[in-house]
């Protein structure tokens, strides 16, 4: 039968509705009697197992994988050329080996460093790499290649951290929960493991993958932001207050009076055009957005369409990204701390289709600014 349906960014359409209807005779054919299947939405990914009647909702609501065109998971032998008897593939979720999903990260994020790797000795001239970026390559690629302990084949360094990292964000671990069961880990390996001994020192290997963030220094009175051309200033121009706390003598590192942190928007959604999925759906609203005059997205407002006629050259390439901003404030500490409050600032890409865009995952916070003197702070 024909999978085009897959590709329908309309669900509402009826060959996306009757498409889902043969998906689901075929699930229930290959499965007799069973009351749950894996759910191949966007969403669960095919690692979710649902009713089947919540996976026809799941694909109506959030679109089936455009990859999933042979309905393995779901019982569909894979036809192969050179067999007639192709064997069954059972249920099972797909062997990825841990340490190439961390070298497959390590080459979208360095994608000149591993091309000239791999170029090394042909006849083209390499992409020029700087110096610093290089040296974060390698050093990454060193504990993408160390062995955890002697004789591990299934963890390297590198691999080893970024999944515990995962854990740590999926299941909000704090940094002292972090480094005990790090310290246990440690202490449970072989002695001679390269495990880090606690969540800041696996911070600096994971550096380099650009997961970091910059420390600004504002004034105390909020007058600016103390960065570029202010930024070897002890005081504020405008006010003359301090830029950091009285501390004793004897101390020799200085303590800023207010500090905003942010973490380039810039890198991250390069990371979007990385990933030949992600890159194709940051054209969805411009390649695959139905424009009949309903509204499912910003682009089928009046305001996109009046901008797109002002700029006529922004408009022409889709790939130019479209940003939302977002921001308030709360207090993190509750009744405890009455002239406290952080503002997180967030950006969300609007070049992404209506059941991406205002997901986690692609919400990206760039600000983060705290106030301890129940004043907000003004950033100029």
């Amino acid at each position: 039968m024909s999978r085009r349906w897959i590709h329908n960014p309309n669900r509402c359409a009826d060959e996306y509705l009757d498409g889902i209807e043969d998906f689901i005779e075929f699930a229930r054919r290959q499965n007799p009697g069973a009351t749950r299947i894996r759910c191949p939405c966007r969403r669960c990914n095919n690692t979710l197992w649902e009713t089947i009647e919540n996976v026809g909702f799941h694909l109506v609501r959030n679109g089936m994988i455009e990859t999933y065109s042979i309905w393995n998971l779901h019982g569909e032998q894979v036809d192969h050329a050179s067999s007639s008897n192709a064997p069954r593939v059972d249920n099972v979720e797909p062997i990825v080996d841990p340490n190439d999903q961390v070298m497959g990260i390590i080459q979208d994020v360095f994608p000149f460093a591993s091309t000239n790797i791999n170029q090394e000795g042909e006849d083209d001239v390499p992409t020029p790499i700087d110096s610093a970026e290089f040296e974060q390559y390698e050093k990454l690629l060193k504990n993408a290649n160390q062995e955890l302990y002697q004789g591990c084949e299934s963890f390297s360094v590198l691999t080893a951290i970024v999944e515990l990292m995962h854990g740590k964000i999926k299941y909000r671990m704090s940094n002292l929960c972090f480094d005990y069961f790090l310290g246990v880990f440690k202490r449970m390996l072989p002695t001679d493991n390269c495990l880090p001994k606690d969540h800041k020192h696996a911070q600096k290997v994971l550096h380099g993958l650009g997961l970091g963030y910059e420390k600004i220094h504002a004034c105390k009175n909020n007058c600016m932001l103390l960065y570029k051309e202010h930024e070897t200033l002890d005081t504020c121009p405008i006010c003359n207050e301090s830029r950091f706390k009285m501390t004793s003598q004897n101390r020799t590192t200085k303590i800023p009076q207010k500090v905003m942190r942010y973490l380039p928007l810039k890198p991250r959604l390069q990371r979007l055009y990385m990933s030949t999925h992600t890159a194709t759906d940051m054209r969805w609203h411009k390649e695959k957005r139905v424009d009949d005059d309903v509204m499912r997205h910003p682009a089928d407002g009046e305001a996109w369409k009046e901008f797109d006629r002002t700029f006529p050259e922004f408009a022409a390439d889709p790939r130019n990204v479209r940003l939302g901003l977002a921001t308030d404030g709360f207090n993190p500490y509750g009744v405890l701390n009455q002239h406290h409050s952080t503002w997180p600032i967030f950006a969300f890409s609007y070049n992404l289709p209506p059941w991406k865009c205002m997901k986690k995952e692609y919400m990206m916070m760039t600000v983060l600014i705290t106030e301890d003197h129940g004043s907000q702070l003004m950033c100029t």
